[in-house]
């Protein structure tokens, strides 16, 4: 088990998850009348995107957490996880509605950034 979690690239997951949660975050207010017409109305779900949220999270602290250990010791991919998802956090539980369609996709996409950086430093790394 343990070698199929190392052969995996969390960075590459990383960037995947938080990019898909902010596609889906900036794309939802256009495309939320018609998601029940094509079935995917969970996608609207607090709880839906809360997972979003947490799976970004969960793969953001183990992968970064563990290539500042482990190989590059630098902490500006750390600095640009945690500038996402305060960006994140406000976009959504601030309450002014104009923040959350701007904020929220920001948030994704420096999420993703992070994890682009924090792979590009480890690829870098001579150890």
């Amino acid at each position: 088990m343990m070698k199929m979690i190392k052969a995996l690239n969390l960075d590459k997951i990383g960037m995947t998850a938080s990019t898909a949660c902010a596609i889906h975050c900036a794309l939802l207010p256009f495309v939320l009348t018609l998601l029940p017409l094509w079935g995917l109305d969970f996608l609207a779900d607090p709880a839906t995107e809360i997972s979003m949220i947490l799976l970004s999270l969960i793969l953001g602290a183990w992968s970064l957490g563990k290539s500042y250990r482990k190989v590059h010791h630098r902490f500006l991919p750390i600095l640009i996880l945690i500038l996402g998802f305060a960006f994140i956090l406000i976009g959504h539980f601030s309450g002014i509605a104009i923040l959350e369609p701007i904020l929220i996709p920001a948030g994704g996409f420096a999420i993703a950034s992070a994890h682009f950086l924090n792979l590009k430093l480890a690829k870098s790394c001579t150890h």
